[in-house]
């Protein structure tokens, strides 16, 4: 009994799900973040608190914190240009880390690291490995390798 619970190939034919499934929760996440500081905080709220954290050009910084992370979202979501994504997420949760969550502890409830590390673990694992199979990335470079110009 226990050879077979350790022996567990519950992976399979289903890793290839893995990297589709981190990148769209990523995604989801994102998109949601840059939409609800276009939408809803506005570029001057986003830049009001920039600029109570002490970052220079704040505007300038608030534009690209937010459609940046709009942007990134929708990227992640299609596996598009994901590694370009995932880099500017990794990005803006270290940045978020220390400017925002290390001085509140670890507890999210606190407003510290705990949801900010997760979401670095998350974009630094599809920085590293991909968007996977099930991605435009994925599809756009089989698309090249079978091109008669390749």
């Amino acid at each position: 009994m226990w050879s077979k619970l350790k022996n567990c190939d519950c992976a399979g034919a289903l890793a290839a799900w893995a990297p589709l499934v981190l990148r769209v929760a990523l995604g989801v996440i994102f998109l949601w973040h840059g939409y609800d500081k276009v939408f809803s905080t506005g570029i001057a709220g986003v830049s009001g608190f920039l600029g109570s954290l002490g970052f220079p050009i704040p505007t300038l910084f608030a534009y690209i914190l937010a459609y940046g992370e709009l942007i990134a979202g929708v990227l992640l979501i299609l596996g598009l240009f994901t590694h370009w994504a995932a880099k500017f997420a990794t990005i803006v949760a270290v940045v978020a880390f220390f400017t925002v969550h290390m001085k509140n502890g670890f507890s999210a409830a606190q407003g510290g690291y705990e949801y900010i590390m997760l979401i670095f673990a998350a974009s630094v694992s599809v920085l590293i490995a991909g968007a996977g199979k099930y991605s435009l990335d994925e599809m756009w470079c089989k698309k090249k390798e079978n091109s008669p110009m390749a």
